[in-house]
């Protein structure tokens, strides 16, 4: 049984351009440190889900990173999560390198269409069928990455999400002596698990395009930047200098201060 809620904390990013870098920030330990540890999911994962320990692997659906920004996931990002870890699981969990991470990149910016050959394999669009995987002849040759159509496109060109597994400690490891069956190879078995995600999407009674995680995301930042419409939506540009200085100089420039969920809310999905 797949596991649907996923419950959001807002950070706010500090610098202008998009940069993953937390090491920056002043607040980045005590961020990265509420966010892993007993104030967030972790907690909810023993309280919520009645586990008695916490999850010995993390699998990670990365949105908003651009293909040039992959390697700062995993210099970056990624020792800063084991760092986090280490302030919460047992010392005897992180000597058996506890927890395994999976971290896969989800990207709908390009230009790949997909489209069928003959009339058994496609839909009333015209678009090939939900649920086709492609991972062989227009993916990475020395890297592991697949394209995943889980919807039905409601009218044009269906848009596959590209899935890039950038980081792997957990299907390598846990099925590395003994493949099951239907699957073929470990690729399968990743490909089929997100693929049946994309049908956990709340607001849907059918596959969405985006892998929830991913999706819930998205959802959650348009609805942090609506809590800091004052930030954002200035009258006009000429108004917006001075609407900017302003409120910096009454220090209304602290978006970790403006975006506080009641504690009602902060553990359900309220962003959708």
């Amino acid at each position: 049984m797949l596991y649907s809620e996923y419950f959001c904390a807002f950070t706010p990013q500090y610098k202008k351009h998009r940069d993953i870098e937390w090491g920056t920030i002043t607040e980045s330990a005590a961020v990265r440190y509420r966010l892993i540890s007993q104030e967030s999911r972790l907690s909810l994962w023993k309280t919520k889900g009645k586990h008695t320990a916490l999850p010995e692997n993390i699998l990670i659906y990365r949105d908003g990173v651009s293909e040039g920004q992959y390697d700062m996931v995993l210099s970056q990002e990624l020792p800063q999560l084991r760092r986090a870890c280490e302030q919460v699981y047992p010392t005897a969990d992180t000597k058996r390198g506890l927890p395994r991470f999976t971290i896969i990149i989800c990207g709908k910016r390009h230009k790949t269409r997909f489209y069928p050959t003959t009339e058994q394999d496609c839909d009333r669009s015209g678009n090939t069928k939900p649920g086709t995987v492609v991972d062989r002849g227009v993916t990475e040759a020395r890297s592991w990455d697949f394209f995943l159509q889980a919807h039905a496109a409601l009218h044009g060109t269906a848009r596959p999400c590209h899935y890039y597994i950038v980081h792997d400690e957990i299907f390598r490891q846990i099925y590395a002596k003994l493949i099951p069956s239907p699957f073929q190879n470990i690729a399968d078995i990743v490909e089929d698990l997100t693929h049946n995600m994309c049908y956990l999407f709340g607001r849907a009674t059918k596959a969405v395009s985006l892998c929830p995680p991913a999706y819930y995301a998205d959802l959650a930042c348009e609805r942090a930047r609506c809590y800091l419409a004052s930030l954002f939506d200035t009258p006009s540009p000429s108004a917006a200098l001075s609407v900017t200085e302003t409120s910096a100089a009454e220090g209304a420039l602290q978006p970790s201060a403006d975006v506080q969920i009641h504690l009602k809310l902060k553990d359900t999905m309220f962003y959708i």
